[in-house]
């Protein structure tokens, strides 16, 4: 990609698409529909919640033999995000004698659709299932759907027939894209910076309007760093369901964008020895599967983070950044002790989570200052993580309050406890008022007008959309009661 094809340009079905003369704020669900005229992709709600815009987004795997999916809210993600890319709609899956693909039979056999409009994400959600789980349980079938809504099925005809549809053959389950791989190579976006002839990075951008705003697709944190310190008001874009949501709802138009998705050093978890290294462009869903062990109480938060296509493009980075009050990674982040590295230029610092927010949605960055990397520590021997997570639905909603607790026990007494919540204060924070109720106590000896105290001492008591504050603070309570509960020994059954 040069500044001088101003040219978006991806794979779709085995001919390469170039785009031009799209805004850079062209969402991928408008092309397709308005431009390509596949109209199978729908728009219901235009933020991320109906799925019924679902397509898969495909990049060459690492060894450049294949190609990787992810489901994605095309109603979300911008068109140059797709530079280099491929993309399957529901239409893609129909075969070169006409047939359909299994799970289309299966939808059909079943009775998995009715009014029919919500059918193409789903199918498309499924699909992208069955690429790397052949063989699905239920409950991973309903994670799965946790993003499609259908007013007419009940949803028992649509997991029935994934469960059918995982009978058929592996290489029947697979979408063809043998003719995409030489394509995605002929495409792909370089790895390398561009420099001038006096040795200066130059990024180029993917779009450019004739007023010099711009899209730019970095392949470098180097490159990154420099367009930020010459652009300190850039949009940084990683997975795009805020910045989306922006673009659809308030019609945003921001000047400069910087897209982080194609910057492999961002993409990268390290293993430090006692800490894990996330970098600013992994997944939610990435995250959720390196804790699944680690950190249970983490993972099963993450699971219940928007939908499988919004966890595939969010950001741990992008959460955090975007300083949301009821932000759901950040109590447990703040009660594991992560820090953040943050980047200007050629300069860093790290910063301590809990002295990253400065108020509401308001942190320490600086202009052109970005968060490269997020630090988590590793469990140690001796230490103790809960956290959970409460909200009106169980799938896709908000919490009214996320509450997390770290904490060791010695001598059958709580120390070095770390508590954090969302939804209480004009920023995720620690409660040290809290934690000095429990630490050096007993599990037996904690109470709860104690920790009521301590939460009327701690917040300034305030009623939200979600929640009263009423229900917020009987909740912040129990919910450290609980995992106070959890801490005490398991009796033996009376004989």
């Amino acid at each position: 990609m040069t500044q001088a094809t101003n040219t978006v340009r991806f794979v779709l079905d085995g001919v390469i698409v170039e785009a031009q003369g799209e805004r850079r704020t062209t969402t991928v669900l408008d092309y397709l529909r308005e431009q390509l005229h596949r109209t199978g992709t729908k728009e219901g709600c235009a933020e991320g919640d109906c799925g019924a815009c679902v397509v898969l987004v495909g990049e060459l795997n690492a060894a450049g033999t294949g190609v990787d999916y992810l489901p994605v809210n095309s109603c979300l993600q911008l068109l140059p995000t797709l530079d280099g890319k491929s993309v399957k709609t529901v239409e893609s899956l129909r075969r070169a004698d006409g047939s359909l693909h299994p799970v289309q039979e299966a939808m059909v056999a079943c009775h998995g659709s009715q009014c029919g409009f919500c059918t193409p994400g789903i199918v498309m959600s499924l699909t992208g299932l069955v690429q790397t789980v052949k063989a699905p349980t239920r409950s991973q079938v309903n994670d799965a759907l946790s993003g499609n809504l259908c007013r007419c099925t009940g949803y028992k005809p649509i997991i029935d027939a994934t469960l059918k549809a995982c009978a058929a053959p592996a290489a029947e389950l697979k979408i063809d894209d043998q003719a995409d791989l030489a394509l995605l190579h002929e495409i792909r976006r370089p790895t390398e910076p561009t420099y001038s002839l006096d040795g200066d990075i130059v990024v180029q951008p993917v779009v450019r309007t004739r007023k010099g705003n711009e899209f730019v697709s970095p392949a470098t944190v180097a490159e990154v760093a420099d367009y930020l310190k010459k652009h300190p008001g850039a949009t940084l874009l990683a997975g795009s369901t805020e910045i989306g949501l922006q673009v659809n709802k308030q019609f945003s138009r921001p000047d400069h964008i910087v897209y982080l998705g194609n910057v492999a050093e961002l993409r990268q978890i390290q293993d430090n020895g006692g800490t894990w290294r996330i970098g600013a462009q992994v997944s939610l869903s990435a995250v959720e599967a390196l804790v699944a062990k680690a950190y249970p109480d983490f993972a099963e938060v993450l699971r219940r983070f928007g939908s499988p296509p919004i966890r595939s493009t969010a950001t741990l980075a992008g959460n955090i950044a975007n300083g949301s009050p009821i932000g759901d990674t950040m109590p447990c982040l703040l009660a594991l002790g992560a820090t953040l590295l943050l980047r200007r230029g050629d300069a860093t610092r790290t910063v301590s989570l809990e002295k990253f927010y400065t108020g509401q949605k308001k942190t320490v960055l600086q202009p052109g200052e970005f968060i490269e990397a997020i630090h988590l520590p590793k469990p140690k021997a001796g230490g103790f993580f809960r956290a959970h997570k409460i909200s009106k639905r169980f799938d896709q909603d908000i919490s009214a309050t996320c509450c997390a607790m770290h904490y060791q026990l010695k001598d059958g007494k709580f120390s070095d406890v770390r508590l954090a919540y969302n939804g209480l204060a004009p920023s995720p924070c620690r409660a040290p008022a809290l934690e000095a109720v429990i630490n050096g106590r007993a599990p037996d000896a904690v109470s709860a007008a104690q920790l009521d105290q301590a939460i009327a001492a701690s917040f300034t008591a305030r009623d939200g959309l979600r929640a009263t504050w009423i229900y917020r603070a009987l909740v912040a309570r129990n919910l450290v009661l609980q995992f106070v509960e959890e801490s005490l020994p398991v009796k033996e059954a009376v004989q």
